[in-house]
């Protein structure tokens, strides 16, 4: 884990549910906040703009190079710290800075617009290029080697089990098939026509029949499902008492973890019995924000 250095363009993203956020963590008063999933900073803004002046601290993680590469090259509070690195590390940022627990920690687990408009990283499928996919591309192997790496029944189960892609074996079937021609998958496009020919439209044309799969491939090379199913059980061990996390979703895959991991430890207090959902109005500014649920819980005070 480092801390951001370098030259990076300014961010398009606008942040979900900023609002939500804000009330829900402020009413905890935190001092040390915890933003695992930086990206454009929208949120850690507003939380530093919240804290009391000349006080408290916000410790930003992202696993994408670039966003460290953007902070190190903007002027910002002195009260915000990025580091470069999964938020599943944020016991050890807080190490970095002397702490030994958050009284807040905020995770926005969408892809944001950054990754999405840079064509080398494959994120959309509207435009070609590589198909990457890695948050952090200095890092692991990209979705083309994934694919080339596995067996088509590990491709389908893959496919099914995080794209939740009902025709996941005609894609891996396709994807291998590819392979054994000497065309192995290595760009967007390559994937995109296999999905084309393998999914049928639906009538109502709302879901790319790309969508699934796109996600399916993106879980799996970054490991995200692990990844939040482990930083939530530990979180109860540096979230101080009183302390608040809030955690946005994209989809029922991380939402059903996140539902999972507040029921079921002894030491969240749940704090939306349902899902929060954004309103009318940002759905209408930011589109991307359609999916997105939102869920709070208060970690339980220690008792002696």
């Amino acid at each position: 884990m480092d801390q951001s250095t370098g030259e990076a363009a300014e961010s398009c993203h606008i942040s979900v549910m900023p609002s939500e956020i804000v009330h829900w963590i402020q009413e905890c008063d935190p001092r040390v906040i915890v933003d695992g999933t930086y990206g454009g900073g929208g949120h850690s803004r507003l939380l530093l703009d919240k804290l009391p002046a000349g006080e408290g601290h916000v410790i930003g993680l992202d696993r994408d190079p670039a966003v460290s590469l953007r902070v190190e090259s903007e002027s910002h509070d002195p009260r915000l710290d990025v580091f470069l690195g999964s938020y599943e590390q944020a016991p050890k940022a807080l190490a970095a800075m002397e702490l030994k627990s958050a009284d807040a920690f905020v995770l926005d687990l969408g892809l944001s617009s950054d990754q999405l408009a840079d064509r080398d990283r494959g994120f959309s499928f509207t435009t070609d290029g590589p198909l990457d996919l890695r948050f952090d591309p200095e890092n692991g192997v990209p979705a083309s080697q994934w694919l080339a790496n596995h067996k088509e029944v590990d491709i389908a189960n893959a496919i099914y089990q995080f794209g939740e892609e009902r025709f996941s074996r005609r894609i891996a079937r396709a994807i291998v098939l590819r392979g054994k021609e000497r065309k192995p998958v290595r760009t967007v496009n390559d994937l995109v026509e296999i999905c084309r020919r393998c999914v049928p439209r639906s009538k109502n044309h709302d879901i790319h029949p790309a969508t699934r799969t796109f996600q399916a491939l993106r879980i799996a090379v970054n490991d995200e499902l692990e990844i939040l199913t482990r930083t939530l059980a530990d979180a109860p061990n540096w979230i101080a008492g009183g302390g608040r996390i809030a955690v946005i979703s994209f989809h029922s895959l991380e939402d059903r973890i996140v539902k999972n991991a507040f029921r079921d430890d002894d030491r969240w207090n749940i704090l939306t019995k349902k899902p929060l959902r954004p309103s009318d109005a940002e759905v209408a500014a930011n589109p991307r924000s359609r999916s997105a649920k939102l869920r709070v819980a208060e970690r339980v005070a220690d008792t002696a």
